[in-house]
């Protein structure tokens, strides 16, 4: 009898659930175990697009203040125990015109402004027993093949319901099922994640996995995913950290299911990179492959664990090779304690997506033309650079506060998706944290 991911993840949360309340650990208390903090984040973007982006603006610049609110309680006295996570959020606009809106930091109106403020709030209930915990609500997630993103003034959020179980010693066993969105520069909790072509419009994302070995010098993860009449995904990784040496290695394999919303898709991409340290440097160099005739796309922001998905490019066309070498340097050795600088050149070439199948997301009809348009031609090739120096104070009064700056460049010809643009981040963040009471 077969069963679907979405089925698999409620057997999983019952039978991890039941056989946690053999071992009940010593409780903390729902207040004795809370935290709780707010996060000031002061945000500036400014991207320069050398040829005109697809909103038809040159130019985007938005400056803005947001502030990230977070509780999570312990967890009650008793076989299982209850606790609450709950978030809120506030943005403020300090600059950007109705020419210059658009960065993702705030949200724009049908008039092309953004606004001037707006909020959100949410929070999920959770369950514990012993070390398994199951919580159903509004949340932030990490895994790799659904992965919400904090990369702008807001992060984003998933409804749904994410358990996550360590019975096991080296072992850690997750599941989760979403159905509901809110996207960084959004209010709403209704709202849908989209890629290059698929999105969650048709339901959700169900999701299980395991991380192995986490306690040992060699690692690795097993995940598979379904969205909704879109895909099935699998993901692998195998990695090793040994004295000075990180060696890592990432493999999906995506194939379309149900109606296949986004077309038939039968992809497959994977990434290798090895850093090696030499005490304040850092030296990383990488490869990635994607092979199929459609881009590797995913859903939510940061749901890409490929080496070379980096600042701007995600180097995922289809058919794409992508090479990177980075640079890191740790200045606290020459006497500047929490500054770190990292610099990194990432090419990619030999995209072809004129194979994509025709009426499919990547492969559009489009009825002006009366023609196929896919999304990327013959022959693409890019290239991204970023730059980046990060500051955290490491004690007095400002002890946390944080300054980022960061440059991206990124070019290429027009046979493959990106802009030509350059990017500026500053970023300047300062976290409070009280608890646990």
């Amino acid at each position: 009898m077969m069963f679907s991911v979405q089925h698999r993840i409620v057997y999983l949360s019952i039978l991890f659930a039941g056989t946690a309340l053999a071992d009940e650990p010593a409780p903390t208390g729902f207040l004795e175990g809370a935290t709780l903090g707010v996060l000031s984040r002061n945000f500036y973007l400014n991207s320069d697009y050398r040829t005109p982006s697809p909103s038809g603006k040159s130019y985007k610049a938005e400056w803005a203040q947001g502030f990230i609110g977070t509780f999570e309680s312990g967890f009650t006295e008793g076989t299982i125990g209850v606790g609450l996570d709950a978030h809120g959020f506030f943005g403020l606009k300090l600059d950007g015109g109705r020419g210059h809106s658009g960065t993702g930091l705030l949200p724009v109106g049908d008039d092309g402004r953004s606004d001037s403020n707006y909020s959100s709030g949410g929070g999920a209930i959770k369950f514990k027993a012993s070390r398994t915990t199951l919580a159903f609500g509004e949340m932030t997630v990490e895994t790799p093949v659904f992965d919400t993103s904090d990369k702008r003034l807001q992060p984003e959020y998933a409804t749904g319901f994410l358990m996550d179980s360590r019975e096991i010693d080296g072992m850690n066993l997750v599941a989760g099922h979403f159905t509901a969105f809110k996207n960084q520069d959004s209010s709403s909790p209704k709202d849908d994640f989209y890629g290059y072509g698929a999105n969650t419009e048709a339901g959700g994302i169900s999701f299980l996995g395991a991380d192995l070995f986490t306690n040992s010098p060699v690692g690795g993860a097993l995940y598979a995913s379904e969205l909704s009449d879109t895909w099935h995904q699998y993901y692998g990784n195998l990695h090793l950290k040994q004295s000075d040496v990180f060696l890592d290695a990432n493999l999906y394999h995506t194939q379309d299911t149900g109606r296949a919303l986004a077309g038939a898709i039968d992809n497959t991409a994977y990434s290798l990179s090895g850093k090696y340290s030499l005490g304040a440097h850092g030296f990383t160099l990488a490869y990635q492959q994607i092979d199929g005739d459609t881009p590797f796309d995913f859903v939510g922001g940061d749901s890409i664990y490929l080496a070379n998905s980096i600042k701007y490019a995600d180097f995922n066309g289809a058919h794409e090779r992508s090479w990177q070498a980075r640079y890191d340097l740790d200045l606290g050795a020459f006497g500047i304690p929490g500054l770190k600088f990292m610099t990194r050149y990432v090419t990619g070439r030999d995209i072809d997506g004129t194979h994509a199948p025709k009426g499919g997301a990547y492969n559009p009809f489009d009825g002006d033309s009366g023609e196929y348009v896919p999304q990327q031609g013959d022959g693409g090739k890019h290239w991204e650079r970023d730059i980046d120096l990060h500051y955290v104070v490491q004690s007095g009064t400002a002890k946390g506060l944080s300054l980022q700056l960061s440059h991206v460049s990124h070019r290429g010809n027009t046979a493959q998706a990106g802009d030509d643009i350059d990017r500026v981040y500053v970023v300047i963040q300062y976290p409070l944290t009280f608890g646990p009471f």
